[in-house]
């Protein structure tokens, strides 16, 4: 008598998920999937810790998104922050205080605890890796950041010691950029900025930062930063990106940076990388359990996307040019804070 045997296993075999770029959207993606049982593997180009362009100032997010995503805990000594000061060339404008504290933590450090996380739940980590996606590929999701672009800005970041700050977070802004100063771990302070591109700017490296400020009249900041003490390996750039939403190839799942960026003087791009992670997260655990077919996954992913983003993103682009105009000075030292942070959150 022949046995015909069905393997129980067919009730179980899953769909598995590619996730190309270990930054904030892949890592906490990948753990949320790995949570649910899933078989993920995700390539990240370079190795960890490493530091990353990105002000480490998170404005908005939730316990909940954190919680939801099973990241929760890799925020437990950040840094809480409300007051802000905010200055236009050297003068000192205004201050506030935030409506809710924002965390703070550095990418050096939330990076590796979140690899390390996602390397023992399961996660297929593969670093030096550079994945190529395919459009439409099922079961690929694209989070390997910012999109080549002939951009106008460039963005500079370093740790820094010993430069006395008048807030917990400096808002510093002139006609070429905006620069934010604010405190992680260790007593460092992250220094980070976003600025329109100049060719008749003579620096290299890290006298870059100094020089962009003092070509946008914050000489004072210039001067602190520059007698500061740096913390090795911290200063990073990019340059050549464009802000909003990122041009991306028919049919490919895109998230956090890659689907959108949104002008950093909001503190918001850290959480939309979790918050887009947290959307796509019950579609693709949908796909990856046969309920619903890739395509159908994509769309509704990026129709929740487009919801839950598309004020903010509009909000952000309309208010991000009078950060760089003097006319605008009196809105910046008057313009109440809570609505405005309402409209890019």
């Amino acid at each position: 008598m022949a046995w015909i045997i069905a393997p129980a296993s067919m009730e179980t075999l899953k769909n598995p998920i590619t996730i190309a770029g270990g930054g904030l959207a892949g890592l906490s993606l990948g753990i949320a999937l790995c949570r649910h049982g899933l078989d993920v593997t995700l390539h990240e180009a370079s190795t960890y810790p490493r530091h990353r362009v990105c002000g480490e100032f998170i404005s908005g997010v939730s316990r909940e998104t954190l919680e939801t995503l099973g990241i929760a805990d890799a925020f437990m000594d950040a840094k809480h922050h409300r007051s802000v000061a905010w200055f236009s060339g050297n003068d000192h404008l205004r201050d506030n205080l935030l409506p809710e504290p924002a965390l703070a933590i550095s990418r050096y450090l939330l990076d590796d605890r979140l690899q390390k996380s996602a390397t023992a739940l399961g996660v297929n980590l593969q670093t030096k890796s550079r994945r190529q996606m395919t459009p439409k590929a099922p079961g690929e999701v694209w989070t390997a950041g910012r999109k080549p672009a002939k951009g106008k800005w460039i963005g500079l970041k370093a740790h820094v010691r010993g430069i006395n700050p008048k807030a917990q977070l400096e808002m510093h802004s002139g006609p070429l950029g905006y620069l934010g100063v604010t405190p992680v771990e260790d007593g460092w302070f992250n220094v980070c900025g976003l600025f329109r591109m100049r060719r008749d700017i003579d620096a290299r490296h890290e006298e870059l930062l100094p020089a962009y400020l003092s070509k946008n009249g914050n000489t004072e900041l210039a001067r602190r930063i520059s007698t500061a003490e740096w913390r090795e390996g911290s200063f990073t750039a990019v340059a050549g990106f464009a802000l909003g939403l990122q041009a991306t190839s028919p049919g490919m799942l895109s998230l956090g940076d890659s689907h959108a960026i949104i002008p950093p003087f909001t503190g918001n791009g850290m959480t939309m990388a979790f918050q887009s992670a947290e959307t796509a997260l019950p579609y693709l655990v949908a796909y990856a359990n046969g309920e619903m077919t890739w395509d159908e996954a994509c769309a509704q992913i990026a129709k929740q996307l487009h919801t839950r983003f598309e004020k903010r993103l509009k909000s952000a682009k309309l208010i991000h040019p009078l950060l760089f105009h003097t006319l605008a000075r009196p809105l910046l030292k008057h313009a109440p804070l809570k609505p405005i942070l309402s409209l890019i959150r």
